[in-house]
């Protein structure tokens, strides 16, 4: 046999001394081939080399790959195998890691891309519907608070007990041959709805973002693959909407229209008309407004007309979803958008409305830890809420002509149509991007279209540099001109 042999020599074991290790080498020989252990102490050197000797003594056979007696590898316990990580698995891990210094918002975002990509790699047919495991996904499984407090509830049971074993092993993704076909269909996945029609592009852009970044933990951190097989896709990235729509912006006439119609709603549309104005005249997310405290108004002078007040924002309560936030509300207060913690911003009170929020403390005063806006219960104003009722006074408000238009589709316009109107009046991008709360950069890439009155007088100014002039003839006319 040529892989064992008998011609085994033994040498003295060799000592090296450097400047702080001494090294131990034992030297033998196996098969005609030289051999070498290093050790860090001489008791385990001429242990070892004992144990050479005697097997070498008593005939033992000796490997020629390893250059060791055979009965080592033998008596050597065996490695037990490991189990493939399987997908499923992997999304787990990545979703347990992501959730501690994710928002709720980021989070929820995850949880959508995870889902997408999992339905597309799975081993077998499901036995339940889609919507099931969708749902047994993105609200139980992906959810860390929820998946570190109990065990699933009982109809979702099943079917996570079936993901566990039902997912591609996360080295198929590596896979030459199937590798490309599962990236592929990831990929197809994110870009569309789950009717097969196409998602709209900062939501596909979003979600691979998710799953490029799913990959890089997979390969750096696990030591699972050994390259992102996205990347090897040629996929056409959608190109995303960066610029506002200028027909959605609604001047100032309808804008009283709206705020007035949504005071005459009903006892709720009382309370949402400061909660829309502060959208439109301080151009404040949802989500300040929501969070908006007696303490932001650090200015709020007498009605006059022409004073202008202040609010410092501080915080913002984002809508997510209870499974995704840390204490199960469906809210949850947060640092500003863009912003470190306890860092603030400041924001001009349009005079106009100093006195909505005069009007509205005067009759409603505030809720529970100084909140402005709140429900006739003394509850945070929900999405639920403020929506019903901008849709319906919307109808109300505009003409025919305009409530079929573009025109303030979604309160969130309000906020677009103010920061227009900053940008007109004032054309100073730096001021209004600090109010708004954005970088210049993305001001100017946002609302480029919205400033229509720097593209009127821009046309004013080409129209006259082009005008004809009449005391010059035309051109190839042959004639002279006029002293």
């Amino acid at each position: 046999m040529n892989d064992i042999t008998y011609d085994v020599r033994v040498y003295k074991t060799e000592i090296y001394k450097g400047k702080t290790v001494t090294t131990y080498y034992v030297r033998w020989k196996a098969g005609g081939r030289s051999w070498r252990e290093a050790l860090r102490h001489s008791g385990q050197a001429e242990s070892f080399r004992s144990k050479l000797l005697s097997a070498a003594r008593d005939g033992e056979a000796f490997s020629v790959a390893t250059g060791r007696p055979v009965s080592w590898d033998r008596d050597k316990p065996k490695e037990p195998k490991v189990k493939p990580i399987d997908w499923y698995s992997l999304t787990l891990d990545y979703s347990a890691v992501k959730w501690k210094y994710a928002s709720p918002n980021q989070r929820r975002s995850i949880a959508e891309s995870l889902t997408d990509a999992t339905e597309v790699l799975f081993t077998a047919a499901a036995p339940w519907p889609r919507a099931e495991i969708r749902r047994a996904l993105a609200t139980w499984a992906y959810s860390g608070r929820l998946r570190g407090e109990a065990e699933p509830p009982e109809d979702m049971a099943p079917v996570i007990k079936w993901l566990a074993v039902s997912t591609i092993t996360v080295a198929a993704l590596a896979d030459p041959d199937t590798g490309s076909v599962h990236a592929r269909a990831i990929l197809d996945r994110i870009s569309s709805k789950q009717d097969g029609t196409l998602a709209a592009a900062n939501t596909a852009n979003r979600k691979r973002t998710v799953l490029n970044n799913l990959m890089t933990y997979a390969e750096v951190e696990r030591k699972l693959i050994t390259g992102n097989p996205l990347k090897s896709i040629t996929w056409s990235r959608p190109r995303k909407l960066k610029a506002v729509d200028p027909r959605c912006v609604i001047n100032s006439d309808q804008a009283r229209r709206l705020l007035d119609a949504v005071g005459n709603h009903s006892s709720r549309g009382k309370r949402l008309k400061a909660f829309f104005a502060c959208m439109y005249y301080a151009a404040l997310r949802p989500e300040e407004v929501a969070d908006l405290r007696e303490v932001n108004i650090t200015d709020l002078p007498e009605v006059d007309g022409e004073s202008w007040g202040e609010f410092t924002l501080t915080n913002s309560q984002p809508r997510s979803g209870s499974n995704w936030t840390d204490d199960g509300s469906v809210r949850q207060r947060r640092e500003l958008k863009h912003r470190a913690k306890e860092e603030s911003r400041t924001v001009p009170i349009h005079p106009e409305l100093v006195k909505i929020l005069r009007d509205h403390l005067a009759e409603f005063g505030t809720g529970p830890g100084g909140r402005i806006f709140t429900l006739s219960t003394g509850k945070i104003v929900t999405d639920r809420a403020y929506l019903k009722v901008f849709h319906e006074t919307r109808t109300v408000a505009f003409t025919e002509t305009e409530a079929a238009s573009l025109i303030a589709r979604r309160p969130y316009d309000l906020r677009h149509a103010a920061v227009s109107t900053w940008l007109r009046a004032t054309a100073d991008p730096a001021q209004v991007a600090d109010w708004a709360g954005h970088t210049v950069d993305v001001l100017m890439r946002v609302y480029a279209k919205c400033v229509a009155g720097q593209q009127d007088e821009a046309k004013r100014r080409i129209l006259e540099a082009t005008k004809r002039k009449h005391d010059h003839p035309p051109a190839n006319s042959g004639g002279q001109s006029t002293p």
